[in-house]
């Protein structure tokens, strides 16, 4: 989501992705077909191959044909990954920011380099993700962001790079909310979700969880941008911008997920640093987690980046990197 602090998070963040990463040892241009559908169907053909060496990750910027247009992603694959399907993890960057902003306040390269994870940080079109359901005058279509998912996870398993059952999403802000939203709409298509400083979308943009998937939402308890207990009536958007799409509490949205899930009743702990609440896995086998941070901001718990001085404090009680790709690792669709 976005704040009234937003123009001054994209002057520093704003900027466009460059074509390299860091440890990239190749570029690839690719480029795949998807009509929209609840299945895409894609095709692919590859300008150039990137190849992973032993003790290698390789990055590299792609492209996949949706909806009439072409959308842009990040992709990384782990290093001696033997040509196998891996894990996936898309991770949708905030409101405002891009894929290399996500990519290095996160960290989650490394953690997913050392689970042997593919990782994707999709761009969302106007630095801004659909992750309510309700139309805009910028967004007149609130699924495109949907079928964009749905296409790049078809084209990755299509092509062999991911494991159909082993689908993860997580995200920031508003990429936390756009990680729920997939999670909330697509069980079939998910094994796992987690959401830093996200919430779901209520009122006319509501997102309603249908099926059992394993959710974890981490929350800075004194996030001055997107509050804990929820921003149901966000203040007006800039001139031209998208209007931010109201949420309910970090807690109501764990709870969605438990109730339709069938999970057990909350469990709540006391931690150094932090609250926990777990709601176990029903018979469906989805377990539920709200982790609240003691003193964080709208911030990612354990980054190096400091982020703009009016978001608040960073928690280093944890790793969120490390504690999401561990909580997601042990999902299977």
């Amino acid at each position: 989501m976005s704040s009234p602090h937003l123009p001054s998070l994209r002057a520093r963040f704003g900027a466009s992705v460059a074509c390299g990463l860091l440890l990239a040892a190749a570029l690839t241009g690719c480029t795949a077909e998807a009509r929209p559908s609840a299945a895409p169907a894609t095709t692919a053909s590859a300008s150039a191959t990137a190849t992973a060496s032993a003790g290698v990750s390789v990055a590299s910027r792609e492209r996949l044909a949706v909806d009439g247009g072409t959308r842009e992603y990040l992709l990384r694959r782990p290093a001696a990954h033997g040509g196998a399907p891996r894990p996936l993890l898309i991770a949708f960057h905030g409101r405002g920011a891009d894929a290399e902003h996500l990519r290095r306040q996160s960290g989650l390269d490394r953690a997913a380099d050392e689970r042997g994870m593919l990782l994707v940080y999709p761009e969302a079109l106007g630095k801004a993700w659909g992750a309510g359901s309700a139309p805009t005058a910028q967004r007149p279509d609130p699924d495109s962001d949907v079928r964009f998912t749905e296409a790049l996870v078809a084209e990755l398993v299509r092509t062999g790079r991911a494991d159909p059952h082993r689908v993860y999403v997580a995200g920031f802000s508003n990429g936390g909310s756009m990680a729920l939203r997939m999670a909330a709409q697509r069980p079939d298509l998910v094994a796992g979700a987690v959401s830093v400083s996200g919430e779901l979308p209520t009122g006319a943009a509501a997102v309603k969880p249908t099926g059992a998937v394993s959710t974890m939402i981490v929350y800075g308890a004194e996030d001055p941008v997107r509050p804990l207990a929820g921003l149901p009536s966000p203040g007006p958007a800039g001139p031209g911008e998208e209007p931010m799409t109201p949420t309910m509490s970090a807690r109501a949205s764990a709870e969605a997920f438990a109730t339709a899930g069938g999970a057990g009743g909350p469990v709540e702990e006391g931690k150094p640093g932090y609250d926990s609440v777990t709601w176990p896995p029903g018979s469906a086998g989805a377990a539920v987690r709200l982790l609240v941070l003691h003193g964080a901001g709208h911030t990612w718990p354990g980054s190096a980046m400091p982020p703009p001085a009016d978001f608040g404090a960073v928690s280093t009680a944890l790793d969120a990197s490390s504690t999401l790709l561990d909580f997601l690792a042990a999902q299977r669709r």
